[in-house]
């Protein structure tokens, strides 16, 4: 049976845990069958750590170019990061937080570069942590490692 013949009352919401029979972590089943679909009104999804570059050190940072953090694409494959995946950068040394996007930068490298308007906000030189979150009903286990001052790998903790 197709979605469109339920009831237009089920509201988008409670379409969002759809999943194909396996229950939600700590929720139950929902009795409403789609053909072999549940939906899970009661699944609650959780926005958990997925990636995490620990103490990278920021190599350069640029105000005049259009906005983003540059990462060397050996260190985004490490932790599981995608070219324009939205993340957090927050600095070890000063506090300052705000949110980019990531654009890969030449493997083995080393640099790590801040640009646009977040420049202002993290300078060259700043230790920071970088990550970037997922949305999942269910715990995920975090690729996470930590940087030396030359932004090469001394310790993985995944």
């Amino acid at each position: 049976m197709l979605l469109q013949e339920y009831d237009r009352s089920i509201s988008a919401i409670s379409l969002i845990g759809l999943a194909l029979g396996k229950r939600c972590h700590g929720g139950a089943r929902n009795p409403l069958d789609l053909d072999g679909l549940w939906v899970f009104a009661l699944c609650v999804l959780r926005q958990l750590l997925k990636s995490k570059l620990h103490r990278a050190m920021i190599t350069e940072a640029d105000v005049d170019y259009e906005g983003s953090i540059e990462i060397p694409r050996d260190l985004m494959d490490e932790v599981g990061l995608w070219e324009g995946e939205k993340v957090l950068v927050a600095s070890i040394t000063t506090g300052n937080r705000l949110e980019t996007y990531v654009q890969p930068g030449v493997s083995g490298s080393g640099k790590i570069l801040i640009n646009g308007g977040a420049a202002h906000r993290i300078k060259k030189g700043e230790r920071v942590a970088i990550m970037a979150f997922a949305l999942s009903a269910e715990p995920i286990q975090p690729k996470k490692v930590l940087l030396n001052d030359q932004n090469v790998i001394i310790r993985k903790a995944n």
